[in-house]
Formats: C-alpha cells, structure tokens, sequence
C-alpha cells in the first residue's frame, strides 16, 4: 500500500466549492482501491481571508512547509481585497519557483458532451498537450520603476531564458510526444512555439535551443510556429496538434485558449510539475475564483476533479486516475447526468460531484 502526504489549498472563491467536489472524487477512488493507496491530507487556509489577517498570502516559512508534502491540490486566487499581482505572486508563482515545479502540463482533450465552440468538431478529433515552462521566461520577476507616480514614471520588465530552463522544458516536451505516440494517442509531433522574429535575444536563444534538441529526436516530427500562427491555428485547425512547447508567458495565453476550444476553463486541468521529484508538484484547474457565481453552488467542478486525476496519475495510482477520467467522460456524456450552468444543466456543484463520485466507486480498479 502507498501511502501520499497532500497538502490541499482550497484558496479564493470558487476554488473552495470545486476542491470539496474534487476531494470527494479523490476518496471514492481511495475506498474503491481496496487499499491500494491511502491519501493523508493537510489542509491549508492560505487565501484572500489570510491576507487580510497577516500582510501575506501564506506564511513567510510556508514553501518549507509545503516541501514536506508528497503533492499539492490547488483551488483558485483571486480577491477583491488582494491585489492580483500579490495574491498571485505570493502563491502559485511562489510555488512554482520556489518548489522548482518547471514543467506546466496543461491537456487539451475535446469530450463527447463538452460544449466545444468551433463548428464541425467531434468528440476525440481534438487531442493535445501544452507544455509551459513554469519558472522563468516573461514571469521571472525581474524589473522595477523608477519616478513613480510622476510624468517620467518608467517601468522596466525582463525575461529570463536560461540554457537549463530551455533545455529541460523542450526535452521533456519531446519525451511526451515520444510518449504519446508509442502508446497510439499521438501524432508523433512536436511544435515549438516562439516569437523569434521580433523578440530577437531571449526568444532566438529558445528557438536556437530548440533547433539542437530536435536532433536527438529524428523519429518526432517538429517544426516552429510564431505564437500569433499558433493561436490561430488552434481556432482554425486544433486537430492538427499533438504536443506543443513554449515559454511562461505564450504558454499560458495558448493553454487558455486551448480550454476554451475544448468546452471551456471548467474543463481544463493543470499539473504543475517538479518532473525530478525532489519537491512537491502542484495540480490545478485552469479556472480562476469566479467571485461573480462564488458561494452559490454552481461551478463547475469538472476541472478540479481532472485536475486531482493528474495527481494521482502523477504519484502512481494510475488504475484509479484512469477511473476518474472515464467518470468524467461517462458523467459528461450522458444527457441525463447532472451539469452545472456553464454546461446547459441545473445541477449544483455537489450533485455533479456526487454522481461522479459514485461513478468512480463503481468502476475503479483494485491495485490502482
């Protein structure tokens, strides 16, 4: 038996509501494993509420803390009374440097029942992944002002591309489509997706990067896309992804927009992973707090559960993630099964829980 220490970050809004949903899901899988695995969770009430209360979002020893876990189950940030490049600065981006959680895996899947929004697109014809540098990039946090508030205020942003940061990121995307296509789900393609010909020292450097790792993969078919082609193409032509690599700021325009194609944010799960395992990795939705529908019981919490089927996938229990997958999909895919709002039905956040809940206890696997 397997034993995982989680620690659960329920955060702002709506990130409460769908984390009770999701550990729901995650204990009916646990049960059903016939004690294939066990799941010891600490929760952690670091949100908006903290932050009125102490100046931070989390305790200053609080990353230290969270190193001790095994994983990390993340809800949402957003409040009103936080402002938003603190709230989301002292927690995700703190987790992702601090825990060196490099690789941001955000799937892109079109399900039967979801309601994707381009014309003429069936269930399984759009399947890919985004895979983000998480670390640096755009978001490392290095710049400042000077004359604040004045006439001549000027305000200074940099990027940040190290060779180890490239290196690792484009690597690992090329062992995902590698992956992928060994077990029949994949094209076999890899795109790299860049700016090089206008950001002319951080983005040439990836794309040079880049034209040195495809050598070691002359059975993965790749090639460069600049971002504007690849956003287009997702809305024009999605079917013909599979596995797309790009740096901390492109990557998070395209994965949200990559949820949107495949039925929307709440549907779209995020693994933010430590791939060397020398630290926790976190698993999200892509959502954010939703403060317009928080506490009225009607989010979604299809991305939360997916996202806690990545953790388990990621941590080993591997029969038990792939019964949440296919509970979502069943729950998804039946017209009779409880929806929420965004999804066409009138269902409360709990009883889309409950029903997924008691699909996966149907179903899952023993030795998962």
């Amino acid at each position: 038996m397997s034993t995982h220490r989680i620690a659960v970050m329920p955060g702002d809004g709506i990130g409460r509501e769908v984390i009770a949903e999701s550990m729901k899901v995650l204990r009916a899988a646990e049960k059903a494993s016939g004690g294939a695995f066990t799941l010891e969770t600490t929760e952690f009430p670091w949100n908006g509420d903290f932050y009125v209360k102490t100046g931070r979002m989390m305790p200053e020893d609080g990353i230290e803390t969270l190193r001790g876990y095994d994983a990390i189950l993340f809800g949402a940030v957003g409040d009103a009374r936080v402002p938003e490049h603190i709230s989301v600065a002292q927690t995700i981006l703190a987790m992702r440097r601090g825990l060196d959680q490099w690789c941001n895996l955000r799937p892109a899947r079109l399900l039967k029942g979801a309601p994707c929004p381009l014309k003429d697109k069936q269930p399984g014809q759009i399947d890919f992944v985004v895979v983000r540098e998480n670390t640096e990039g755009e978001y490392a946090d290095i710049g400042g002002n000077v004359f604040a508030g004045t006439s001549n205020e000027v305000a200074v942003q940099s990027a940040v591309f190290t060779r180890r940061g490239c290196e690792r990121i484009i690597r690992y995307a090329f062992e995902l489509a590698r992956k992928r296509k060994k077990e029949g789900v994949g094209k076999g393609e890899l795109i790299s997706v860049s700016k090089h010909n206008a950001q002319r020292h951080g983005q040439v450097f990836w794309n040079r990067v880049y034209e040195e790792i495809r050598e070691e993969y002359p059975d993965i078919r790749s090639r460069f896309l600049y971002v504007d082609a690849a956003c287009m193409d997702m809305v024009r032509k999605p079917e013909t992804f599979d596995v797309l690599v790009a740096s901390n700021l492109f990557g998070d325009i395209l994965t949200d927009l990559a949820g949107v194609v495949v039925g929307g944010l709440g549907i779209a799960p995020s693994g933010n992973l430590n791939p060397d395992r020398n630290g926790p990795s976190m698993f999200e939705p892509v959502h954010g707090s939703a403060p317009d529908i928080a506490g009225k019981g009607i989010a979604n919490p299809f991305a939360a559960i997916m996202a806690g089927g990545m953790m388990l996938d990621f941590l080993g229990a591997t029969a038990a993630a792939q019964a949440i997958t296919r509970a979502v999909e069943s729950v998804l895919g039946d017209p009779n099964a409880p929806k929420t709002p965004d999804f066409g039905g009138k269902a409360r956040t709990s009883e889309v829980g409950d029903e997924i809940a008691a699909r996966v206890g149907a179903t899952v696997a023993k030795g998962a």
